[in-house]
Parts: structure tokens; sequence; C-alpha cells
């Protein structure tokens, strides 16, 4: 069933209106009917399933039949600091990212950083990755429409810390904590931000500053990683530590009580 995001203020217990471009996609390319189901949600963590009432080139509505249960998010809210890369690398990583569970994706240049956005298409730029994620939110049908913060410099970055319960950076030089150590120490509803480098990875002095800003140097394991590739990593383990892993020992704790 097809999925759509709403803004919150558009999402009602019983009606639900939907408007701009998912009005195209919805008459115009799945070419709906009334009486049709959709789901929709709110980004939030509200999801509904909802028959289509009234459809329109400007607006559809519909009405809402079900109020769903999901449990579709990670336990853990990750947000992936990401080192701005080369080329098209970016959308890889939010498309990939949102389908892993990323709970939002903060932007931002370093010492080694190549791209650099201009101010004047940055703003063009942004919405293009906001309708990355919005799209690969519908396709993997989260529940919570991930965030994307504005890009900042490395050391606004490091002022960060007070807003989530855990802070790292990835650093492929680091011998001590690992991610999987890391992830050991969060519980649900924790909060983590991790730092993913440029293609040129964090030089020392960085990672020492970062350090002394509260972020723990973490492995990601004994291979180099690609920036794109790090991000899925960090969220593959999440997955596996919090959805898998869990769910596991409980099913076996579960058949041991049988």
């Amino acid at each position: 069933m097809q999925r759509y995001f709403v803004d919150p203020d558009l999402f009602a217990d019983d009606e639900i209106t939907i408007t701009g471009e998912d009005v195209h996609h919805i008459v115009n390319v799945m070419r709906a009917k009334e009486g049709e189901q959709i789901l929709v949600s709110d980004g939030a963590g509200r999801t509904s399933r909802v028959r289509l009432t009234q459809l329109s080139s400007k607006e559809v509505k519909g009405q809402v039949v079900e109020a769903l249960s999901e449990q579709t998010e990670l336990p853990v809210r990750i947000t992936i600091g990401q080192g701005l890369p080369k080329g098209e690398k970016m959308e890889w990583i939010l498309q990939k990212g949102t389908e892993l569970g990323a709970y939002s994706f903060f932007p931002f240049t370093s010492e080694r950083t190549i791209v650099k956005l201009d101010a004047k298409k940055e703003a063009k730029k942004l919405e293009r990755w906001r309708k990355i994620i919005k799209e690969a939110a519908e396709q993997s049908h989260r529940a919570v429409l991930p965030q994307l913060l504005a890009p900042v410099s490395f050391r606004e970055m490091l002022k960060q810390p007070a807003q989530y319960t855990h802070c790292a950076i990835a650093y492929e030089k680091e011998d001590g904590a690992t991610l999987h150590q890391l992830l050991e120490t969060m519980k649900a509803d924790d909060s983590l931000l991790i730092l993913v480098g440029p293609e040129g990875g964090f030089s020392a002095e960085e990672v020492a500053l970062a350090q002394a800003g509260g972020f723990l140097p973490v492995s990601l394991g004994p291979r180099i990683l690609r920036t794109e590739t790090a991000s899925q990593y960090i969220l593959s383990a999440a997955s596996y530590q919090f959805e898998q892993k869990r769910s596991g020992c409980s099913d076996a704790a579960e058949r041991k009580e049988e």
C-alpha cells in the first residue's frame, strides 16, 4: 500500500488532507480513485490507513479508516554527522541512511572537505536532499521522517554534545573503543550523534578537538570504509544490536519459559 507524509497540522483523527507534489503522484501517476486506500504518516510517528474521498488537481482528501501502531523505527535515535562528500555521494548517504533508520542527518565541513556549498545554491540543494529523504522514508515505510539539519562547520558541530545522550567520532586510527562497545552502553530512547569524515577522513587535530569536546573516538572495524559506506555500517550495526539481537534474545527467553 502506497505511503505518503503530510504536515502534522493536516493530519487529523478523522480526515486527512494531502497537498503539494504528492497530489500529482496520487492523481496522475498512481491514478488513484475514490474508495482506494493509502497509508499516511505525519512524520512524527503517527500513521493511519486512509480511504480516499475527494481527488482534485490541488488536493486529496481521505477518511481515516484505522490508526496504525507501527514498529518501524530504531529504538535509539541516531544522527549521522556527515562530512560533505564529493559528487552525488550525499544523495546516496541520505537515501540509504533513511532506509536503514537514521533519525536525522547533520552535514558539516571540515579540514579535508573538498566540497564547498555555494550559499546561493544551498537552499536548492537542501530542498533536493529533503525530497530524497522523504521518498526513501515512504519507500521503506518509516513512521518518522528524518530531519535534515542545515550544514555547519566542524567547530560548530563540536558545540552539539549537550543535545544528545552520546556523541562519537568515527576514526580509522582508533585502537581502543569500538562502535560495538558504544552501542552496548546505549539503551532504548537514547540519542547518538556520530561524526563521519569526508573522503580524506579527519586529521589528528580534529579528533583531539572532538575528544576534548565530549566526542568518543570509535573504530568501525579493521577495514577502512569509504565515507558513503561508514554511515551505513553504523546504522546496520545499530539495527542488529537493538532490533535483531535483542529480539532474538527475547524470543529465546519466551521459548525457554514454554
